[in-house]
């Protein structure tokens, strides 16, 4: 049986990083259940899997319209 590879855990700053927001932005969305997170063994520090950034980032953003509509 082969065993699987650990999922790659990002810490606040990491993400946010990643996502281009503020750290404030990321423990936001992690409290509020948009993005998943686990706490540390110390229970003071949320680490984020890479996974779940991927997900949010793929499932919150549409694609701009190739024609926007016009003002008058």
């Amino acid at each position: 049986m082969a065993a699987q590879a650990a999922p790659v855990l990002l810490t606040v700053a990491e993400t946010a990083s990643i996502m281009r927001v503020s750290k404030q932005s990321v423990y936001r969305l992690v409290h509020s259940g948009h993005l998943a997170a686990v706490r540390t063994a110390s229970g003071r520090s949320f680490r984020i899997p890479e996974a779940a950034v991927r997900e949010f980032l793929g499932t919150s953003f549409t694609q701009a319209s190739a024609n926007p509509p016009q003002r008058s």
